[in-house]
């Protein structure tokens, strides 16, 4: 998990791209290693984990708020961990996550639109609408967008989970 993740932070970092080989190997990984070690149950805990990655990222890939490499590695760290672990690895994820964000807005003087996007995206999501449908800024895909290499938050994530462990 320490290997897929951190080789996905690298190349986010280089290519803002995550491998498609890369989270298939983890998949393929977690799937195959929980059955191994621990039979019909340690496959139930891969399905569920990666299942739950699923459940929570797909909607923010449908918001295009999030890219869809990033989805595929947490489903691959799903599949690894199982449910319970990868929970704390998204805790985790989604905290450093948050701190590197803030460090990024502050450094590239952004804060400002961050916040005003932020208020737009509630206004939006709390009239049942995408946000990036008014202003396509939002869109993970677009130039302009305040993005930030999300590989690297699941690494640390991950990272942090297996040293506290």
């Amino acid at each position: 998990m320490a290997t897929v993740t951190a080789i996905a932070a690298i190349t986010d970092l280089h290519s803002r791209i995550i491998p498609n080989w890369l989270v298939a190997t983890g998949m393929a990984l977690g799937f195959g290693l929980n059955t191994y070690l621990f039979g019909w149950a340690g496959l139930q805990a891969a399905a569920l984990g990666f299942g739950l990655a699923l459940a929570l990222y797909i909607p923010l890939f449908l918001l295009r708020a999030m890219g869809g490499g990033d989805v595929k590695l947490m489903a691959a760290v799903g599949s690894l961990a199982g449910p319970q672990d990868w929970f704390t690895i998204f805790v985790f994820a989604s905290v450093l996550g948050a701190v590197f964000a803030l460090a990024l807005l502050f450094f590239r003087n952004s804060a400002g639109a961050a916040f005003q996007n932020i208020w737009h995206i509630l206004k939006n999501l709390a009239r049942f609408r995408a946000p990036y449908a008014s202003n396509p800024d939002l869109d993970i895909s677009s130039p302009k967008a305040i993005t930030m290499p999300h590989g690297v938050a699941i690494a640390a994530g991950t990272l942090a989970f297996l040293f506290l462990r």
